[in-house]
């Protein structure tokens, strides 16, 4: 096991963080490992069957560029499957990925990395530091899902990644995708400008219903009911908190320049409290503490029935910010003069965005892209929101980023168990603030 990183590197990783806030380009300089097949075509792999990892396919692959897939891999023979017939009924030939090429079990990604340019990582995020590290040790440019990881010995595994993609000028673009959201950009460049002075506090948010729910089925093992359901165990998801109120937490950091120094808030079960929801809860509220005195509040939750509301809000010293995912971007002055309004009208997608910036890099042999720094803080940020809220404690970034709690299995097989098993009324063990330990 790798040791924690030390302090020096902590300000190494603090300071690379804030030189490539919104995802600024990295350089010119002609890719190593970059593809060299022989032709034009830039061959990829799906790593991930699932929606999203369909979704991330669908997007390379309607690139304007040459681009193949050669390889699919799964932990199910049925996500694969699925996956498939959507992406060859709408692609036809551009996917190119017969029986010998389609790879199933937790060791298939071994399998199917080798056989591409470009992978695609995207399965559920307690695998992506596994994924990653060995995406970088192929040599291999790399498009990953968020969050990065799920507890602080996988952040510490994807920041040494990291670094030895950076060295091999690898391109790593992350799905963090207001990072290339166009109301984003144009309003995070402005405030970073000074627009509305220095940011002292801001509100985000990812209220809605919650997602889907799987039922147990007659002879599914432990291992294969929680990989089913891998939203509701947090060594496969990290809480909804991590997985995904991580968009808004990465706005608060890209808006401040900078990460948390300490978290702390509250969360519970409090709709979904029965045994088909795992071990999460099902809404968090914690501050996020800068360090210049800042605090941003950060709320999630999913309640069935409720007011949706997926959007930031941010207080400088001279004005203030609204902005969301639906391409809306308003700056005002405290006297209500407005500074700046977005025009929501024709903004491309951000999700192809990604794609079309990571595939154009590749295509001209260029090092452009290395999102995993900023993505491992904000993942980061929202795994102590979770620490915070679980333990009921004030949780400081230093002491959390040392900690050795690993979330994930001993053995990865259908037949091993998971660390968290339920009792025989089939609940899981939910983390009771006081009494949980975390870090």
């Amino acid at each position: 096991m790798k040791k924690p990183i030390n302090q020096q590197d902590r300000r190494d990783f603090l300071k690379a963080t804030a030189m490539l806030a919104g995802g600024a380009m990295l350089s010119s300089i002609p890719l190593a490992g970059a593809y060299a097949s022989g032709s034009d075509t830039i061959k990829i792999a799906l790593i991930g069957c699932g929606d999203r990892g369909t979704g991330a396919a669908f997007q390379a692959l309607s690139t304007k560029f040459n681009i193949k897939l050669v390889a699919m891999a799964d932990a199910f023979q049925d996500r694969l499957d699925n996956s498939y017939q959507s992406l060859s009924s709408k692609f036809g030939a551009k996917v190119d990925v017969p029986k010998d090429r389609q790879f199933v079990g937790f060791d298939a990604y071994l399998k199917a990395i080798p056989l591409a340019d470009v992978v695609l990582l995207t399965t559920p995020p307690g695998f992506r530091p596994i994924h990653f590290e060995e995406a970088v040790k192929q040599n291999k440019q790399i498009f990953m899902e968020k969050p990065v990881a799920v507890d602080a010995p996988g952040i510490r595994k994807v920041l040494a990644a990291a670094e030895e993609a950076k060295k091999k000028k690898l391109n790593v673009v992350v799905g963090l995708q207001r990072r290339y959201q166009t109301n984003y950009r144009e309003s995070i460049k402005r405030i970073n400008d000074g627009a509305i002075g220095d940011i002292m506090a801001g509100q985000v948010y990812w209220n809605s219903g919650g997602v889907w729910v799987r039922p147990r089925t007659a002879n599914q093992t432990e291992m294969e009911y929680q990989m089913r359901n891998w939203y509701y165990f947090n060594w496969l998801c990290g809480d909804h908190i991590v997985e995904q109120h991580v968009h808004n937490i990465d706005i608060a950091n890209w808006v401040k320049n900078a990460h948390p120094i300490s978290v702390q808030g509250t969360g519970s079960r409090a709709w979904r409290t029965g045994k088909d929801y795992g071990e999460i809860y099902d809404n968090h509220s914690i501050e996020l503490t800068y360090a210049d005195g800042a605090i941003i509040h950060s709320q999630c939750r999913h309640f069935e029935g409720i007011s949706n509301r997926v959007d930031e809000s941010f207080q400088g010293t001279k004005g203030k910010i609204y902005l969301s995912g639906s391409n809306q971007a308003i700056m005002k002055d405290y006297s209500g003069k407005e500074l700046y309004n977005h025009n929501t009208k024709g903004n491309a997608n951000p999700y192809q965005t990604e794609h079309d910036e990571l595939f154009d890099a590749v295509s001209k042999g260029e090092y452009k892209f290395s999102n995993v720094d900023y993505a491992a803080t904000s993942t980061f940020s929202a795994i102590i929101g979770r620490y915070a809220t679980y333990s009921g404690q004030t949780i400081k970034w230093d002491e959390a980023l040392a900690s050795n709690i690993s979330l994930m299995p001993e053995r990865f097989a259908w037949d091993a168990n998971p660390k968290l098993m339920p009792d025989e009324k089939g609940l899981y063990p939910i983390a009771m603030p006081g009494q949980a330990k975390v870090i």
